[in-house]
């Protein structure tokens, strides 16, 4: 068998002894071969096997510290398959997210004891972490959800008895944007500042958006094979409540319209995505979200403030086309359960939707009708 890339040989020839070679895994490391000849050794399946385990052992991380937890749970961080089922059972956008936060938390803690991690005292130490972190409260949010999903995966493997970093409140107090849609203005200044760019095929993402409610993993994911005459039918890509609901969404006319458009898009050889860009590819699901920022930082779309009571205008995010998709729905007379089975919502979800943007105006409106017919 050829030599392997690292592995050194070193030849020892004494005056009336025949010539003996010491091979080792690599230059200081450990000998996995003697050999007594005048040519240089080739190295046998065994003593491939042996490297192999020798390398491993020598990179693999002391197992009492925290950087091994981390190896364990996600694996080497290039194949999959040496993660943990719960790293692999993560959507591919989630992994990546996560990724970049475990690589923080290994860089400021993988050298720590686990046996620190076992100390409450902890509690108030990932706290000051993420309070350093306040001017990028989601970044810092994320940090600390990651770094609770790590402990707990090792607490389920009596690796840590506690888990500090659970329970921990979030900074960012925003996530929730319910309250926010697109308008039809929106929706108009969203065409005007795409046609501006030069770049038609955002539109397209956001009209998809308005019109079935998936999120962006899906969007970019769902394929012309997913739509049917009357419905786009589709596993959810991200799970709710620990389950991935099946979207059934219905074919009304206005979405009817938009696929017949998608569908004459010119396309890549093999590409079945609804949505593609200028060059028939598909889209990656953190594309969708840059390329939609700029079309409402151009437009300028966004939720309106108030200054009286302290709250500063929002810009307008892909995810709130969600709700768009829920009003259309509430208002088309759907009760919440088939709403529900419709976006992959929870039912809960869709009743507070309803409350938010429905029933609340249809109750301002029967008030002022009724108003105007007093006479004053």
């Amino acid at each position: 068998m050829s030599d392997i890339e690292g592995v050194h040989f070193v030849r020892i020839a004494k005056p009336g002894k025949p010539i003996r070679w010491y091979v080792y895994a690599w230059r200081g490391g450990p000998c996995v071969m003697k050999a007594e000849g005048p040519n240089k050794p080739k190295l046998g399946k065994a003593e491939v096997t042996s490297i192999g385990e020798k390398m491993k052992a020598a990179t693999a991380p002391d197992e009492r510290i925290l950087r091994a937890m981390i190896r364990g749970w996600r694996g080497n961080g290039v194949d999959l398959a040496t993660a943990s089922p719960e790293w692999r059972a993560l959507a591919p956008s989630t992994r990546a997210l996560w990724g970049g936060s475990l690589d923080l938390i290994d860089a400021k803690w993988g050298r720590s004891t686990l046996a620190a991690w076992d100390d409450p005292r902890m509690v108030a130490i990932v706290v000051a972490w993420r309070d350093s972190r306040a001017s990028t409260p989601r970044a810092a949010d994320v940090g600390i959800t990651v770094l609770a999903e790590l402990l707990e995966w090792a607490r389920l493997r009596a690796k840590v008895r506690i888990n500090v970093a659970k329970d921990i409140p979030q900074l960012y107090h925003g996530s929730d944007r319910a309250e926010i849609i697109w308008t039809d203005d929106d929706m108009k200044k969203a065409k005007a500042a795409a046609d501006e760019l030069k770049r038609p095929r955002i539109y397209d993402i956001i009209r998809l958006a308005t019109l079935t409610g998936m999120r962006r993993g899906d969007l970019a994911a769902v394929t012309l094979d997913e739509v049917f005459d009357h419905a786009i039918i589709r596993t959810a890509a991200k799970k709710s409540r620990g389950r991935r609901r099946r979207a059934v969404i219905p074919m009304f006319p206005a979405l009817a319209e938009l696929i017949d458009e998608l569908r004459a898009l010119p396309r890549k050889e093999g590409v079945r995505n609804l949505l593609v860009g200028a060059r028939g590819a598909p889209w990656k699901p953190e594309s969708l979200t840059e390329a939609v920022n700029a079309i409402t930082k151009k437009g300028g779309i966004e939720q309106p403030g108030n200054a009286e009571l302290g709250i500063a205008p929002k810009r307008k995010h892909l995810h709130d086309c969600r709700g768009t998709f829920v009003t259309h729905l509430c208002r088309a007379g759907l009760s919440n359960e088939e709403i529900a089975r419709a976006a992959a919502w929870s039912v809960e979800s869709v009743e507070r939707i309803r409350q938010v943007y429905v029933d609340d105006a249809a109750v301002v409106i029967s008030m002022a009708r009724r108003i105007a017919r007093q006479k004053v």
